[in-house]
């Protein structure tokens, strides 16, 4: 193992894990914000609207992400929408995850009792004060753990953004074991790197999901 290589390597990991965490945390966002929108219109079932988000969340989930990026990289300049290739990961990012989050808050709000409903709405509280007093902060905590492990996996998904010429993690190794032959050192430094940022964000998740449980949510 080449340490000295290592050290002069560190710099061009640093810059793809900021490049990795700036498009996820961005993609992640929206990806929750979709996935919030479409679990509530699934749950309340809205005519319409419930089947065509059914049919994106089973086109999302049912294809790789490295396909949609293709599509979106390669196959909309061929009807002349051109975008650049972090808007493409963005994207790419949001539809996927939109899918995952839909259906693990959906899950969460379908876990709240109807009783609870009932009660609430025998208080004289309206549908809305209902939904977002009673069976919201539920919901979410009943569905952290899958949230949690959603924007886990939503980051590991960035590393197939090298397949469209963005500078992350997987293309920094690639292009050091091509030009200068150090394996075993890309390698290395891809695992670390990828330890470095995911594990701090994995026991922060663990940490919420035990106070939301302590606080008496999600039991």
């Amino acid at each position: 193992m080449d340490w000295d290589f290592i050290r002069k390597a560190i710099p061009m990991y640093q810059e793809a894990a900021f490049l990795v965490l700036r498009l996820g945390g961005i993609g992640i966002i929206f990806a929750f914000i979709i996935g919030l929108i479409v679990s509530i219109v699934r749950y309340y079932k809205l005519p319409v609207l419930s089947q065509v988000f059914e049919g994106y969340i089973e086109l999302s989930r049912n294809t790789p992400l490295m396909i949609q990026l293709f599509f979106l990289y390669f196959g909309l300049p061929q009807v002349g929408i051109q975008l650049s290739a972090e808007v493409c990961g963005i994207l790419g990012l949001i539809f996927l995850g939109g899918s995952y989050f839909a259906e693990a808050i959906r899950g969460g709000l379908e876990s709240v009792p109807n009783i609870q409903m009932e009660s609430a709405s025998s208080l004289g509280l309206s549908n809305t004060q209902i939904f977002l007093y009673v069976i919201f902060p539920q919901a979410i905590a009943n569905s952290f753990p899958s949230i949690g492990a959603n924007i886990i996996f939503l980051l590991k998904e960035t590393s197939v953004f090298s397949a469209i010429a963005l500078a992350d993690l997987v293309f920094v190794a690639k292009d050091i074991m091509g030009l200068y032959y150090k394996t075993n050192e890309a390698l290395f430094l891809m695992v670390i790197t990828y330890l470095v940022f995911l594990l701090p964000i994995s026991l922060l998740i663990h940490f919420i999901e035990r106070r939301l449980r302590f606080a008496g949510f999600g039991n």
